[in-house]
């Protein structure tokens, strides 16, 4: 027997960062990639987000690659989103890069409640300067000459 616990924090954004999602809007993507979720045998702890950008919070299995899950959740919901022209009419596809962070136990709550207040936490932080923070907090080194290229 195996004992996993996988949970990772993904962040990931349309192509060029364009404010594709709508806030009036969103629920209706955020319950697709719910189902999406569940269908692959994971958990959705927390998904949230800006126009710009979505993070989630999840529990992959152990069968499932992270980026073979990631690989399709962007087709799935590039799909979705083109058949719901109407609601995301600025959407395009979905950015080459992503971002995964692993998540402890102990830091699930923290995780949570930093992706439940986005809305808050953009008031005052740009989605660049957000994930730089992120990636350096994680001990990714960034080459600048390819961050949020294309």
């Amino acid at each position: 027997m195996s004992y996993t616990r996988l949970l990772y924090h993904i962040v990931f954004r349309p192509r060029n960062s364009v404010p594709a999602i709508s806030t009036e809007h969103e629920e209706k993507l955020y319950r697709y990639i719910w189902g999406f979720i569940k269908n692959k045998g994971g958990v959705l702890y927390r998904i949230g987000g800006m126009p710009d950008h979505i993070h989630l919070l999840v529990q992959l299995p152990p069968t499932q690659s992270l980026s073979g899950f990631v690989h399709d959740l962007k087709l799935g919901t590039h799909k979705f989103m083109r058949e719901h022209t109407e609601e995301f009419p600025r959407f395009e596809s979905w950015g080459k890069s992503y971002c995964a962070l692993t998540c402890s136990e102990s830091a699930k709550d923290i995780v949570t409640d930093y992706i439940k207040n986005q809305k808050t936490h953009h008031r005052k932080t740009s989605f660049r300067d957000e994930l730089m923070a992120l990636l350096c907090e994680n001990g990714i080194d960034v080459e600048m000459k390819y961050f949020l290229q294309e």
